[in-house]
């Protein structure tokens, strides 16, 4: 089925006359007629029932010429929208672990665009979703982080959605706690001393499993552990509850003014950092700008970039 048979089909009906539809369309008779009764073998229908006096719809025909008509509408419609000389709207959607340098880099990628029209979304979702929302081409561009311990489960995973996944850099592994905490001026801590204070890790819902945390490294039995979902409630726990949470150690100027702190963790683990591509997709340039800016925000802030 074509758009052209779908023209022809409407031309039809509204001449009349499948011989004046063809004057009107500039083709032949022949060549109409032989169109459309291509169509009808293929769909299994009878759209016109002809006679001596002319032609006519058949109950199929006119159901078929409502759904016709809908769709060189929408056909319209799209030409409209592309053949239009105004500059197109840029897009961009991410979909990322909840790192405060990826929404950085999307604050300046947004500051730098300076175009009349856009459309960028950015999510801070759990490590399944971002996998499913690349795979789904919901998201442009994902960000999570591999290790030691969950690269076989994700890798499988990413192999199985077709998704690329692109190395950013290897942070070694740090905490955030609160200014307050009798651990903040240490150089370096480990699980062992954090075990009085709350555990915060981020909830990966029922599908979730360790393979799938966003922290690298956990305590055996945490006396204490507080789930959570997003960012802003993680960064009140830590000070409100003397709380805290693994991370790769990037923070930015307004998280210091929150009064906390990063500290290294003693671990031999670290966390490959990158992003996520769908490889039947191509990238927009609104994402490529995202990934330049995204690496300009890394390596400002003293990581190696992994080129």
């Amino acid at each position: 089925m074509t758009l052209l048979q779908l023209k022809y089909i409407v031309k039809i009906v509204e001449c009349g006359s499948m011989n004046e539809a063809s004057h009107e369309l500039y083709v032949s008779q022949p060549a109409l007629s032989s169109a459309v009764k291509e169509l009808e073998n293929e769909l299994s229908i009878e759209i016109f029932t002809r006679s001596s006096q002319g032609i006519t719809l058949t109950v199929d025909g006119a159901e078929f010429l409502t759904y016709a008509r809908q769709v060189l509408d929408q056909a319209a419609l799209l030409e409209e929208r592309y053949r239009n000389a105004t500059p197109r709207k840029q897009l961009c959607s991410v979909s990322t672990q909840h790192y405060m340098f990826a929404v950085e880099a999307f604050v300046e990628m947004i500051d730098d665009a300076h175009a009349d029209e856009y459309e960028f979304t950015i999510r801070e979702t759990r490590t399944r979703d971002i996998i499913n929302q690349v795979s789904s081409m919901l998201a442009d561009v994902g960000i999570i982080y591999l290790s030691d311990f969950n690269r076989d489960v994700i890798g499988k995973l990413l192999r199985e959605k077709h998704l690329e996944f692109h190395p950013l850099f290897r942070a070694p592994l740090h905490v955030f706690i609160s200014r307050d905490n009798p651990l903040a001026s240490r150089a370096k801590v480990t699980m062992e001393d954090l075990r009085p204070y709350p555990f915060i890790q981020y909830e990966q819902g029922e599908e979730g499993s360790f393979y799938f945390a966003e922290e690298a490294v956990w305590p055996d039995n945490p006396p204490k552990r507080i789930n959570v979902t997003d960012r802003a409630t993680i960064l009140n726990f830590i000070i409100g509850l003397n709380g805290y949470t693994v991370c790769t150690g990037i923070d930015n100027g307004d998280l210091n003014n929150e009064r906390i702190v990063t500290v290294s963790l003693d671990s031999d683990e670290t966390m490959l950092v990158g992003w996520l591509t769908n490889e039947r997709a191509r990238l927009t340039r609104a994402a490529q700008a995202y990934l330049d800016k995204l690496a300009t925000v890394v390596a400002s802030h003293g990581y190696e970039l992994i080129r």
